[in-house]
């Protein structure tokens, strides 16, 4: 197993690397230490042996959470709730109105990671087990969660990558834990001085105009933080924003011309990762960068969420 210390990002919060896909800085949990401690995303079930470990390393007991947050319900963020809510028996796990009933029966959620991921989907996320539903508590847009004395947590509607998706703010940081909807943060390159942000377009929801909207709706708030899935912190969140919805545009643009030449999602891939190497040659980022093992991956599942977009529009 894997030994790296939590991130302490400050006084109260904390991020924990779940070692999604066996990749660091990939997926993490955060660990927000407020009266009633939270978590925010659980990873996959192979990650919660990395949650566990964490938790510990901070100096808590599984019995003191008592919320498990998951602000979408794909497996590589909320896959790995039934595992620990087992061994947290003091928590319930808090989930959008559209994914309380696949929290409560997987199954389908599991066939369309393995219809993704094929042959690898045992080794990366089972096992995959229900969530009683005594154990769940539904948030959707507007709703709050109070966890500390000066703490109330809110919840906002943020679809675009995905319909079961909220964000939760965070008044005490005036932070924002945005699951996927605000793109993805690569920590590699932010250890070498470079800022890079890219936006996640997996199947089946995608949504280019919803995503932007979303994504506006954080620039009106002005935000001092925020919070990725994948993966860490950054208080550059004007760059951020703006840096995903550019990408965006270049992505959607991919799609259609992939789309009006009658290719596949390996062509529109191949074309995004080209744009990604461009840039990043003048960053002073070498073609043979290990970040390429990421990059190479979600310019993958980006293109299946495009190509898929893209193929609805015309039924």
């Amino acid at each position: 197993m894997k030994e790296k210390d939590p991130i302490q990002l400050d006084d109260r919060i904390s991020l924990i690397d779940g070692f999604d896909m066996d990749i660091p800085n990939r997926t993490g949990t955060y660990v927000i230490n407020e009266e009633a401690l939270t978590l925010v995303e659980t990873g996959p079930s192979p990650s919660i042996k990395y949650v566990k470990k964490g938790l510990e390393s901070l100096g808590y007991k599984l019995e003191q959470v008592k919320y498990i947050i998951v602000t979408h319900i794909h497996l590589d963020h909320a896959g790995g709730a039934g595992l620990l809510i087992k061994e947290c028996p003091n928590a319930k796990v808090v989930v959008h109105p559209r994914g309380e009933r696949h929290l409560i029966n997987p199954r389908k959620l599991a066939a369309g990671a393995r219809a993704i991921y094929g042959d690898n989907f045992s080794d990366l996320f089972d096992p995959i087990l229900p969530v009683p539903e005594d154990r769940l508590l539904v948030k959707s847009e507007g709703d709050t969660l109070k966890i500390g004395p000066n703490c109330t947590l809110e919840f906002f509607d943020t679809p675009g990558h995905a319909k079961h998706h909220f964000s939760i703010y965070d008044p005490v940081s005036h932070g924002m834990f945005t699951g996927d909807t605000a793109g993805i943060r690569y920590e590699l390159l932010s250890q070498q001085g470079i800022d890079f942000f890219l936006p996640t377009t997996s199947p089946n929801h995608f949504d280019p105009s919803e995503m932007k909207k979303s994504i506006d709706r954080m620039k009106r708030m002005n935000l001092e933080r925020i919070y990725f899935g994948h993966f860490g912190m950054t208080e550059n969140v004007e760059n951020a924003l703006r840096q995903v919805t550019e990408w965006l545009d270049v992505f959607v643009e991919g799609g259609e011309q992939t789309i009006a030449e009658q290719k596949g999602y390996d062509t529109l891939a191949g074309r995004l990762l080209e744009k990604v190497r461009e840039y990043l040659r003048e960053q002073g980022i070498a073609d043979e960068h290990e970040i390429y093992i990421i990059i190479n991956l979600d310019m993958q599942v980006s293109s299946l969420g495009i190509i898929d977009y893209f193929q609805k529009l015309k039924h």
